[in-house]
């Protein structure tokens, strides 16, 4: 992470609270926007920009803290900064995945020590999310068919049980087979199932294991077991 490349949100309504943040949060070299209002900032702020974290208080004029919580996205951490907090509402801010609640008066290590520590969640959150941004990519490359495809030898099934389920021929099944693998561009099927595990495309794919299936196709149970709950495949070859 570039520290110099990294922003400070600064969201509180007292005017001096904000201007002394400014100025500590400078002081450790990093960018500050300062807002007085959760609209004010919600008006302002940029998803794509990170690392990036917000210091905010949970007391404001228009949405609270915890209200403008629920609108962030997760490539910026949240730290709460309020002389009004209690147990209760702190562990509700940290469910939500705030990174820490801090009470005023806090002292000026422990709030910078809370910016770093938030600043590089930012970075990994959002090399993350770009890397399965790429991912859906290349699932986007894929015909519906490859996709059928795709989904049956993730839970183990061989190339004649592929083709027993879709009606086709194990020839078929082997060039579009390849396809997948060149599209996907993996060199295993390891890979390929931990890609399909992270984009979900193999979603309830389990289900198409019908009665053709057999012995080796049930002792792929627990990758079936594993993404069953993920989202439905798409319709379309469109990109994600």
């Amino acid at each position: 992470m570039n520290p110099s490349a990294a922003l400070v949100y600064v969201v509180d309504d007292d005017a001096s609270v904000r201007r002394a943040l400014t100025r500590l949060v400078r002081s450790a070299g990093h960018e500050v926007e300062a807002y007085g209002s959760a609209r004010e900032f919600l008006a302002h702020w940029c998803v794509e920009r990170t690392p990036a974290c917000v210091v905010l208080d949970v007391q404001l004029p228009d949405l609270s803290g915890l209200e403008l919580q629920r609108e962030l996205d997760a490539r910026l951490p949240i730290i709460f900064l309020t002389g009004h907090g209690d147990i209760a509402m702190t562990v509700g801010a940290i469910k939500a995945g705030a990174t820490d609640f801090l009470t005023k008066p806090v002292r000026d290590d422990d709030l910078l020590r809370a910016i770093d520590q938030a600043l590089v969640r930012s970075a990994e959150v959002s090399k993350s999310m770009h890397e399965l941004d790429e991912l859906r990519s290349r699932v986007g490359r894929l015909t519906v068919r490859e996709r059928e495809v795709m989904n049956l030898i993730v839970l183990g099934l061989l190339n004649k049980q592929v083709a027993c389920e879709l009606g086709t021929v194990e020839k078929t099944v082997k060039a579009h087979r390849a396809r997948v693998m060149q599209k996907m561009e993996v060199g295993s099927l390891a890979e390929l199932v931990r890609i399909a595990d992270k984009v979900a495309v193999a979603s309830n794919a389990h289900r198409a294991v019908g009665p053709h299936a057999d012995a080796s196709a049930v002792a792929c149970q627990p990758a079936a077991q594993r993404i069953r709950d993920q989202g439905p495949i798409p319709p379309t070859p469109a990109v994600s």
